[in-house]
């Protein structure tokens, strides 16, 4: 596959999840640049921060885990929604998680800034489900 995203965040405090997921993306060729944070306050930073241009990361697809020091995945959302609705326009969030609890699942299918929900790992049939999806014009 051609690649056909400009940025992966991907936000997870396991650094072995990270370097499971960043395989399968880099293994897929999916995405120019693939970006790691470990906890929601450091993803947060990182989307605040503008470049020597004075551009803000914009990634295209945002992989949050749930259960993470500092900030939850949860927490992360609450102040990521705050940013102005043309920061977050065309940015799919998929939560990737090890937790079991339905209660999760259900809290993400009413957030409508999440555009995905799936337990770990991060496989390649499920990075071209979500592109399909989401990005239909890059698959």
């Amino acid at each position: 596959m051609n690649k056909s995203l400009q940025e992966v965040l991907l936000v997870d405090d396991n650094e072995a999840d990270n370097f499971l997921h960043r395989a399968v993306l880099e293994d897929m060729a999916i995405a120019e640049r693939i970006t790691e944070r470990l906890n929601g306050q450091e993803a947060l930073d990182y989307l605040l921060t503008p470049d020597e241009q004075g551009r803000y990361p914009s990634p295209d697809l945002i992989c949050l885990d749930i259960n993470m020091p500092v900030m939850s995945g949860w927490e992360f959302l609450d102040a990521y929604e705050q940013l102005p609705a043309e920061r977050r326009r065309g940015v799919v969030v998929m939560m990737l998680t090890t937790s079991l609890n339905p209660e999760d699942a259900e809290l993400a299918r009413k957030r409508s800034t999440i555009g995905a929900f799936s337990n770990k790992p991060l496989t390649a049939s499920k990075v071209l489900q979500l592109i399909e999806e989401h990005f239909p014009e890059r698959g």
